[in-house]
């Protein structure tokens, strides 16, 4: 079995690329052809050998798929993320952003397009005017209403300063 070595790795590595041990899966097909051959004698071992190796392999992907657990094999490469934020922080972030989202949501269209054009994707009134077929004076108009139905949302659910300043 040992002569089908190399060829089973180099089918199992084109076959699964996403697959990490595959020698791990080679030895356990090794010992699985073993135990069956000390009951009953196997006929076609390099047949044999790879079935199993593919169903080993399968098994695995279907593990490593359902698992939410990501395995890191160099832990020096990954960045440590550490904000300095508590989980009440980093909560109460998500929740300001959503109320957030909720109010731009709640503008009319007009109004929540120039917000967008100028706030998220930092537009100038110029731009923002030419794109929306308006006046700059109009932009700057539905862009300070905006921000007024935007702080008056956030105010009624207890938020009155967004990223630690007022707008």
């Amino acid at each position: 079995m040992h002569a089908h070595d190399t060829h089973l790795k180099a089918y199992l590595r084109t076959s699964f690329p996403t697959v990490r041990d595959v020698d791990d899966i080679v030895q356990e097909s090794y010992l699985r052809i073993w135990r069956r051959q000390s009951v009953q004698p196997v006929r076609t071992a390099k047949a044999f050998l790879f079935t199993i190796a593919r169903r080993l392999t399968i098994d695995w992907l279907r593990r490593e798929k359902s698992s939410v657990v990501e395995v890191v094999e160099n832990l020096e490469a990954v960045a440590e993320i550490d904000d300095g934020k508590s989980t009440a922080e980093v909560v109460a972030d998500a929740e300001i952003t959503a109320l957030l989202v909720a109010a731009i949501d709640a503008l009319p269209a007009r109004c929540r397009e120039v917000v967008i054009l100028r706030k998220f994707k930092l537009l100038s009134a110029r731009k923002t005017a030419l794109q929306l077929g308006l006046k700059e004076a109009t932009v700057e108009m539905q862009l300070s209403r905006g921000n007024a139905r935007i702080r008056a949302h956030l105010a009624a659910h207890g938020v009155t300063s967004v990223l630690g300043h007022d707008e």
